[in-house]
């Protein structure tokens, strides 16, 4: 008896051992081989570039920080596995060469550059998301142009972006064909952002578009620029500038950066 209850004793301690050791099915679902894993988060303009300023005061530089530091939040709350990157995560002006060089040394899976929009027009409103490519309408390539010219107070910046005029349409749409390799799935979450701008909160979206931008130009993954709104119209810089406005901008980001991160992995997962 007492040999039967020794062999027993040593059969339970083997399953407990191997149910130690050998992971379940479930815990093996719960990481897919081939997921999102990190993603970079870049605050257009900052520091010494304020970026477009609203009739109230708000700098386009601030309010974008505040805006990806909450998504950044986000996302790390949804996601504590996911690797967030930031090109600045306070108010400096960070060089748009090097915005994407920071994406490229931490091996993106996606590059996410926030801005606010700026018009003439103090009635003009709504939102739209870019990915690089042709200018369809001069007013794609206005809003490149201005983005871009940020590098006018870089130091050397003929020879950082060989010889790139910001001011030149030409310049413009010969850089726009760097990055077909991604285009794609830029859009694909492109698409997903302004759907959730227009039908969770009600923005006016006019949609996905596509110009030559210099902080997507050099990132060697799926990249967009969001402008989430125009400064320069009061009532959209009071929501812009606003707890609400910016939560609630961040919120519909990462909701299309979780459709998105599910459909890459599902599709890379059946391959």
């Amino acid at each position: 008896m007492f040999s039967t209850f020794r062999l027993i004793f040593i059969f339970c301690l083997g399953l407990l051992f191997v149910s130690a050791v050998v992971p379940t099915v479930e815990s093996k679902k719960k990481s897919p081989k081939n997921s999102l894993k990190i993603v970079c988060l870049d605050a257009g303009h900052g520091g010494k570039d304020p970026g477009c300023m609203g009739p109230k005061g708000s700098h386009e530089g601030k309010v974008t920080l505040k805006i990806i530091l909450e998504l950044g939040r986000q996302l790390k709350e949804e996601y504590p596995d996911l690797k967030v990157i930031y090109t600045r995560d306070t108010d400096d002006f960070i060089e748009l060469n090097e915005r994407a060089n920071i994406a490229n040394r931490n091996k993106a899976d996606l590059f996410i550059s926030v801005h606010c929009n700026a018009a003439a027009n103090k009635a003009a409103y709504g939102t739209e998301t870019y990915t690089m490519g042709l200018h369809k309408t001069d007013g794609n390539l206005n809003v490149a142009k201005r983005e871009n010219s940020v590098i006018l107070q870089e130091k050397d910046y003929e020879k950082t972006y060989n010889g790139f005029d910001p001011n030149s349409p030409l310049a413009h749409i010969m850089m726009a064909n760097y990055q077909s390799a991604f285009m794609a799935s830029s859009v694909k979450f492109a698409s997903k952002v302004e759907e959730q701008f227009l039908k969770n909160y009600q923005r006016k979206s006019f949609g996905v578009k596509q110009a030559g931008f210099l902080v997507i130009w050099r990132t060697a993954m799926p990249s967009v620029l969001i402008e989430t709104g125009f400064l320069t119209n009061p009532e959209e810089e009071n929501y812009l500038a606003s707890e609400k406005g910016q939560k609630e901008v961040a919120e519909g980001i990462a909701k299309a950066f979780k459709q998105y991160k599910e459909e890459i992995e599902r599709l890379k997962n059946s391959l």
